[in-house]
């Protein structure tokens, strides 16, 4: 690490050096778990136990690392062995808070100092002979802190707010989708699924899987109003055909997850080229709207009856039987094209929202990595 001129008066020595690197504790929740303190790792919480060996710390991923390995963790928590903690050998050479904030600015570089391929776990030699640079005064880290505080907490406002802002716009979305299917008009016509649409499922039987072919979707690869192609599974053009013979999907044809994560409604948009396995399978007549079955399938009080109807316990499914019994209220094709084109233009506008929400997010995570550089390259 090379030293920075600007940054006169300042130490620079190696982490093993200047601190004391503490590693969490093994446990498992079979034999420790317990209900009052969370667990933490490299990650998240994973379980809750009686006994605590953190309080108000950073914490470092050790093992199965991900981008973001370096987070404070507030209150009494209980650290386990994939993550260790960082404290300064003297507290009158350098501040925790101080140490907490540049452990924060070398997140990227701890990440690079991953090993592995499935698993990323850290380089502990090599984290160890990292360097830090602090001012020798404590009172000039502490004034370096100080403004770092200020922004942090500015920026989490902001961030609070951005937020807030979106699930407004989802609220408002989801209020208005509630209404139209509880509220349905005098002549709307009450309908099973089965005799409105021609609802079918696609193939129960497990094909031998492929590094090429043709795609098999399940409910895993329905995501948000798309089809999510990341982990796909390909077969043969035989048992393509084959399953297609009970459940071709068509362009303007709607899956539906069956298993699982019940909903997330897909409307293909253009012909497919590939067979189901697990989903449901809505065929639209011409005289229904594909889109106003799509809103209906993913309102939150269709969604909320057949999660609360499902079967299984392990893993919540519902039956072909079930799905075409459901029953729906349909209006005439032009005011479902009508309800339809209001439902768009809301949700058009809170994924807009939700572009900008994001692109902020982003905006301020870059706005908290430059004033952590300036901070310790002795801008500040």
């Amino acid at each position: 690490m090379v030293k920075d001129s600007k940054k006169t008066n300042w130490q620079t020595k190696k982490i093993d050096d200047a601190c004391n690197v503490a590693y969490g504790t093994r446990v498992v929740n079979k034999r420790d778990g317990g209900s009052i303190y969370p667990v933490y790792g490299g990650g998240g919480a994973t379980f809750f136990m009686d006994e605590y060996n953190r309080e108000d710390c950073m914490v470092v991923a050790r093992f199965a690392m991900s981008e973001k390995c370096t987070r404070f963790v507030s209150g009494k928590f209980f650290l386990n062995d994939s993550g260790l903690t960082v404290l300064p050998k003297s507290n009158k050479e350098i501040s925790q808070e101080f140490l907490d904030y540049q452990l924060i600015s070398l997140n990227d570089y701890i990440y690079s100092l991953a090993r592995g391929s499935a698993q990323k776990n850290l380089d502990l030699p090599a984290f160890r002979k990292l360097e830090i640079s602090y001012p020798e005064s404590l009172p000039e880290q502490h004034r370096i802190v100080k403004i770092l505080d200020e922004v942090f907490a500015d920026t989490a406002k902001a961030k609070e707010n951005a937020g807030k802002n979106l699930q407004n716009a989802k609220e408002l979305f989801e209020s208005y989708l509630q209404s139209v299917f509880a509220n349905p008009g005098k002549d709307w016509e009450k309908k099973r699924l089965g005799e409105a649409y021609d609802v079918r499922d696609g193939t129960h039987d497990s094909p031998k899987y492929q590094k090429e072919g043709y795609a098999l979707i399940t409910s895993k690869n329905l995501k948000r109003d798309e089809l999510d192609y990341q982990k796909i599974k390909y077969i043969s053009e035989k048992d393509y055909k084959k399953i297609n013979e009970r459940s071709k999907v068509h362009k303007g044809d709607i899956l539906f997850a069956m298993i699982g994560t019940i909903g997330n409604p897909v409307v293909i948009k253009n012909e497919p080229d590939f067979a189901i396995k697990n989903v449901a399978l809505f065929k639209i007549p011409k005289e229904q709207n594909s889109y106003f079955l799509k809103y209906f399938l993913d309102s939150k009080f269709v969604i909320d009856k057949m999660m609360s109807e499902a079967k299984g316990t392990t893993q919540k499914f519902v039956g072909l039987g079930y799905l075409r019994d459901f029953i729906i209220q349909l209006p005439k094709l032009d005011e479902q094209k009508s309800i339809v084109a209001k439902l768009d233009a809301l949700s058009a506008e809170t994924r807009k929202l939700e572009t900008i929400y994001q692109q902020k997010l982003a905006d301020l995570e870059e706005l908290k990595k430059s004033v952590l550089k300036r901070a310790f390259n002795g801008d500040l």
